[in-house]
């Protein structure tokens, strides 16, 4: 780090201490924390800013002490963090400000800005903000990933193929239909984060150390300036963190819902399957294998969402005995990155999704000689015969048994054998002419006689389709309206700082 422009000024920590901090804590403690914080430099001095004109306001500080605060933060604002002096003997971030305006006007000057907080509600609203911001910035990098997951449904709105239970073969789906499914776990998603982003978007700044302070200080003000949502009333709770814990919970969904996609994708991608296949440019090649073509935006993603189970619970871990007054309480660097990852993986997904290889033909080929309409050929004899769906459950199992025995596809049935398979299970034939019986194992048949709320039917997919369209816009126009909101108290903060400075 870089070296202090002044000669050693009075710690902190030397009017209570009787000795200076220990090499090892300044190289495990000091350097890692201050290292996380200088992350947080523009939210450092944007909370001090905010305090120094509410203090100026307020008349708790004198207007030429305030302006000369006001200016030495202006100053800082326009420096690279990197050249920012930083000496870990000073201790925090807040302290490494309070040194730089020292500096430049003398501890009697720069001193006052900390009248009426504590590095305390100062240090958790820095991190509020951040955290808010880069909150936005997922919610951001999801919506472009839903609109790139409904583009790429759209286009597949009636493809064909097999679905899946336990890995088997089940019922004709169509891949639009799957991919909805996708999106719409993601709109819960998106849910979830903006509840999250409401609960860390409170103002703590004015909560003091623990029970407020005798300054009478406009929290209300400080608010409006930071662009919080409202303020966090209760002053013991401006020391939490458990706000992060909410935000990484919504971020663990989000890696869930990419890591569900991104397994399907994985193993339909296999030689195997061959339904899909990542463009060029997100896959990787074989040191020994010539011939393969390996998916390694899909592994990272999955890889990624490996380490996200363990966020929630590293998060509450760290909570677990923290009580009233443990320093756990007030930093929770885990969100850090877990706010990069997930932002990261739905920017990798969104180039991947957008450019993903799908095969229809080999999709649709996998339902060549499939079973997986038995479950209709059943609902039509129980419609045509009256019997109950067990009995015609029995049936139907048993001619899937013979045909699979005597390797007949479903295309060859014939009404004989289906008669063949009542009389073994239920004791009595079935009359079925053969159209209808091969029409009840036709794929493309299946999908289109959906007719529930939800289905493949080619109806619902184009209402989901629209349905996912309206909420994507909606979604949009919120981040848009936060994005204002934000905008429109920086530059309340700008004109109440230029308002004292002219003073």
């Amino acid at each position: 780090m870089n070296k202090p422009v002044t000669e050693h000024q009075f710690l902190l920590s030397e009017a209570r201490l009787s000795s200076p901090p220990a090499e090892a804590l300044i190289k495990y403690h000091d350097i890692p924390g201050l290292a996380r914080e200088m992350r947080h430099a523009r939210e450092f001095n944007q909370v001090d800013l905010a305090h120094t004109v509410m203090l100026a306001e307020q008349g708790i500080l004198p207007r030429d002490v305030a302006s000369a605060i006001l200016n030495g933060l202006l100053e800082m604002r326009g420096m690279d963090p990197a050249t920012i002096p930083m000496d870990p003997l000073n201790g925090s971030f807040l302290l490494q400000v309070e040194a730089f305006l020292f500096s430049r006007m003398g501890e009697d000057i720069g001193g006052q800005m900390h009248t009426g907080r504590s590095r305390i509600d100062q240090g958790t609203t820095v991190r509020r903000l951040y955290e808010r911001n880069r909150l936005l910035d997922v919610v951001e990098r999801l919506n472009q990933f839903r609109a790139a997951l409904i583009d790429k449904a759209e286009k597949h709105a009636r493809t064909i193929m097999p679905g899946y239970t336990h890995m088997q073969q089940a019922q004709p789906w169509v891949f639009g239909h799957y991919l909805l499914s996708i999106a719409t776990r993601l709109c819960e998603d998106f849910e979830r984060l903006i509840q999250a982003f409401d609960r860390v978007n409170l103002n703590p700044l004015g909560a003091v150390g623990l029970a407020g302070t005798s300054w009478p200080l406009d929290r209300n003000r400080t608010t409006e300036l930071l662009g919080f949502g409202g303020v966090l009333e209760n002053s013991k709770l401006g020391r939490e963190a458990f706000y992060a814990a909410d935000a990484i919970s919504a971020l663990s969904f989000v890696m869930a819902t990419i890591n569900d996609l991104a397994t399907d994708l994985h193993v339909w991608s296999s030689t195997e399957f061959g339904f899909v296949e990542s463009d060029d440019a997100y896959c990787g090649t074989s040191s020994i294998f010539p011939q393969k073509k390996n998916p390694a935006g899909l592994e990272t993603v999955k890889k990624a969402a490996g380490g996200s189970v363990t966020w929630l619970a590293s998060a509450l871990a760290t909570f677990r005995a923290a009580g009233t007054g443990d320093q756990a309480m007030r930093d929770l660097p885990l969100i850090d990155e877990a706010l990069a990852t997930t932002e990261g993986m739905l920017d990798l997904f969104t180039g991947l999704i957008s450019t993903l290889i799908v095969h229809e033909r080999r999709m649709r080929e996998g339902l060549e000689g499939s079973w997986c309409t038995a479950s209709n050929l059943a609902d039509v004899i129980v419609r045509e015969t009256g019997l109950s769906f067990r009995q015609v459950h029995h049936v139907v199992a048993r001619l899937v048994r013979i045909c699979l025995s005597e390797n007949i596809r479903p295309a060859a049935v014939t009404a004989g054998l289906l008669n063949r398979a009542a009389r073994e299970t239920i004791g009595g034939g079935i009359a079925m002419p053969e159209d209808v019986l091969r029409s009840a194992l036709d794929p493309e048949i299946f999908v289109e006689t959906r007719v529930t709320t939800g289905s493949v039917a080619p109806s619902e997919v184009i209402r989901m389709l629209a349905v996912a369209k309206d909420g994507l816009a909606r979604d949009e126009a919120w981040l848009v309206r936060k994005r204002g909101h934000l905008a429109s108290a920086a530059e309340r903060l700008e004109s109440a700082v230029k308002n004292v400075l002219s003073a």
